[in-house]
């Protein structure tokens, strides 16, 4: 008889072969796995007296805890539905995404609570609100209490079927309501398979938790590095200071995050040098970073870089670019700029550049074509929206919506995403190939291309700027610059200066809103994209 690929079993057998390990560290706690398991139990027998049956939507708003990462396995027992709430929203959206969901129970952190107490009488189907960490002054169910009231015996599981949704997870749309992302046990189970062989996962691995697990469940760490025994740190707020102390002092040998994450650690760890003992691994998604960046990333840090490329619809990573052996022995600068690439798909991914009439582009790493995919992490669907499903997954194929090359040796390049491509007099500019460029500029720490509206060519791209701490640069330095380095269609025609930029929870900067914020300013109201 088939063993279904179910989730649970990740949690049996890191229980079974490293019960007495140290799994998890969160704050001044520390957790084995057996204590961990309990933890979960605990919780299934507590959800289970609250009513939850198979199917049922489990909302949680959390901080990266181990209260949050205990959350998944507890759910899954029930056969039920976690949805993982991004924290960085606001009440209006939680409402939406809460009703819509049909949520029955909610679990949010006490930091949390004040953005569910202005909607909290308008929430349609959730029973019970329970505060993680809750104070004496919030009314609500206490965690910990309501926990301690449960055995942790071992938990008669939901009889569970790998197609089963598990996991609902609300993009974060630029415009509407966000869509809700259905991944099966199957898509999670087969994608950490597939994951932990490209990330190469082991038991001595110690895993920090810096991309928030409600963001693709934290590019499915969670199931990975728990099927492998392999140590978590959690981390309630991940500054570049916090980052920095806990790789060196738990000896965390690989995290994942954005670049514009990585960035700020860098300048921290130039101010703050240290040495780290152990080899790291760091795995960067997100857009394309610039050579430079990668070769800075290994010479300061020591750490090895390894872009990967995916979105929420396939659970996500479909392409990792690390240097296959077949290729010949190149020098540092060329491996750099293979390493910044979106790279080659992962085992059991099928990923292709097409052109408009569903044509692969030429092999030649110039011809510009959408991302498509198929493979085994493809979402289920959008939940309750067929229409956009049927848009976005057409023939099998998932398609993206980045526009990419793709060169002889099979790695992919996004040059942009559809929406943020500048077309300026007919000519299509990659916002991203622009932002490369000025990340070389001494002076830059963080930029953004957008599209501005121009009389004579339509558009042209504006970079919005931060500069580093202590340093100095005009619109006229960075224009000439930008000229110097780009064919003259491709370089800045004005620069903003601003103090910070608008980001994600996973520290991707919102395009936009900078766009829009724009095109309103200068009188265009919003820019048409398709």
């Amino acid at each position: 008889m088939n063993v279904p690929l179910v989730l649970p079993q990740f949690l049996d057998r890191a229980v079974a072969l490293y019960g007495d390990k140290q799994a998890a560290y969160c704050d001044d706690r520390v957790f084995t796995y057996r204590e961990i398991n309990e933890r979960v139990n605990r919780l299934s027998h507590g959800l289970r007296d609250l009513g939850v049956k198979k199917g049922d939507r489990i909302a949680y708003l959390a901080p990266n805890t181990v209260e949050m990462f205990e959350g998944f396995y507890g759910v899954y027992q029930l056969g039920a539905v976690m949805v993982p709430l991004n924290i960085r929203l606001k009440p209006e959206d939680y409402l939406f995404i809460l009703n819509h969901s049909e949520s029955k129970v909610l679990f949010v952190d006490q930091d949390l609570y004040h953005f569910i107490v202005p909607i909290k009488e308008r929430l349609e189907t959730v029973e019970h609100i329970i505060v993680q960490y809750k104070d004496k002054e919030t009314s609500e169910i206490d965690y910990e209490a309501w926990l301690d009231r449960y055995c942790a015996d071992a938990f008669n599981r939901a009889e569970l079927d790998e197609n089963d949704v598990c996991s609902l997870l609300y993009t974060s749309g630029t415009t509407g309501n966000p869509k809700g992302v259905m991944l099966t046990h199957r898509n999670n189970y087969l994608h950490a398979l597939s994951s932990m062989h490209h990330l190469r996962v082991t038991d001595r691995d110690v895993y920090l938790h810096v991309l928030p697990m409600f963001h693709v469940n934290g590019w499915s760490s969670p199931f990975s590095y728990t099927a492998n025994g392999a140590t978590h740190v959690f981390l309630r707020k991940a500054t570049p200071a916090v980052i920095h102390n806990l790789v060196k002092v738990r000896k965390v040998t690989a995290l994942s995050m954005a670049p514009t994450v990585l960035n700020s650690l860098l300048e921290y760890h130039e101010k703050n040098p240290v040495e780290f003992e152990q080899d790291v691994r760091t795995f960067i998604g997100g857009s394309a970073p610039p050579p430079a960046f990668v070769m800075r990333v290994e010479r300061e840090l020591g750490w090895e870089f390894i872009q990967v490329y995916g979105m929420t619809e396939s659970s996500p990573l479909s392409l990792i670019s690390t240097i296959r052996s077949s290729l010949p022995e190149l020098e540092p600068l060329e491996q750099a700029k293979i390493k910044a690439k979106a790279g080659y798909q992962m085992i059991g991914c099928d990923v292709r550049v097409v052109n408009e009439n569903g044509e692969e582009v030429a092999h030649d790493g110039k011809t510009i074509g959408e991302v498509v995919t198929r493979s085994h992490g493809v979402m289920k669907g959008y939940w309750k929206n067929e229409e956009a499903t049927m848009e976005t997954i057409k023939n099998g194929w998932l398609h993206t919506g980045d526009m990419g090359t793709i060169d002889e040796n099979g790695y992919i390049d996004i040059v942009d995403r559809k929406k943020d491509v500048i077309i300026s007099g007919g000519e299509n500019i990659s916002s991203i190939e622009v932002e490369g460029v000025l990340y070389e500029h001494p002076a830059i720490l963080e930029a953004a291309v957008i599209a501005a509206p121009h009389e004579k060519w339509g558009e042209t791209p504006h970079a919005i700027v931060i500069l580093k701490e202590n340093h100095h640069a005009t619109e006229e330095e960075i224009i000439k610059f930008s000229r110097e380095r780009l064919a003259h269609f491709k370089a800045v025609t004005g620069v903003t200066f601003v103090e910070q930029l608008p980001k994600t929870a996973s520290g991707k900067i919102q395009k936009v809103h900078l766009r829009n914020d724009h095109w309103k300013a200068q009188g265009k109201g919003e820019r048409l994209v398709n």
